[in-house]
Parts: structure tokens; C-alpha cells; sequence
């Protein structure tokens, strides 16, 4: 088995778009029932969490930024790590994402490497 990061992006910036209270409780009930069905089959492997939606930039020549990096109006939301045996189950896994729901999000699928890589 190969660890491979989801990297949920979603537009976590404009206000009109975050969801209501009552819909973040029908995502999170949504979101528990998918990564509870990923442990319960031996493929969540430790790590993964959402963000805040505050952050900074750091690039070159220490030119600072508010606000977490976007492109877009998508920004990363949040991560997990899974256990695949390949990139293809990886992205079987990931299809199943709820938030693949909503409108201007993204799954990225990204296998990591080694020390040796």
C-alpha cells in the first residue's frame, strides 16, 4: 500500500457561498459517513484535517500576504491521507468525496514520496 493525499479545494473566501448552519451539519454527517467508510475498510492512514480560513503568503523576498493562497476563488480546505494500492484506487476512493457536491470544488489526488524521492 502507497500513502496518497486528498486535497479538498473549495471557495472558502467569498461569504455568500459558505454554507448555513443546518447545511454544514448535513455536509459534516455527510463527511463522517464517507471517512468512517475509508477507516472501516483499513485505507485511512494517519494524518489529515480542514483548515482556517485565515492564513498568510510567504513568497520570495519576504513579501507577506493576508489570506490563504487561492486560484481562482478555489483555496485547499483541508487534507487526508489514505492508503491505496495504486493512483487508480486512490481516485476510486476520492470519487466518493461529498464534497464533489457542491459547485467550484476539487479533489486533488497526489501520491507522496518517499525520503528517497
Amino acid at each position: 500500500m502507497k500513502d496518497y493525499v486528498l486535497m479538498f479545494r473549495m471557495d472558502i473566501t467569498t461569504a455568500q457561498v459558505q454554507p448555513r448552519p443546518e447545511q454544514m451539519k448535513l455536509y459534516m454527517d455527510q463527511w463522517m459517513t464517507w471517512v468512517n467508510g475509508i477507516a472501516s475498510s483499513g485505507r485511512l492512514a494517519d494524518g489529515g484535517n480542514h483548515f482556517s480560513r485565515e492564513g498568510k503568503v510567504l513568497k520570495p523576498h519576504n513579501t507577506l500576504t493576508d489570506g490563504p493562497y487561492t486560484a481562482g476563488r478555489e483555496s485547499v480546505a483541508g487534507y487526508l491521507i489514505i492508503l491505496a494500492k495504486d493512483m487508480n484506487e486512490a481516485v476510486s476512493i476520492a470519487e466518493n468525496c461529498p464534497i464533489l457536491a457542491g459547485e467550484g470544488t476539487s479533489v486533488e489526488i497526489r501520491e507522496t514520496a518517499g525520503p528517497d524521492q
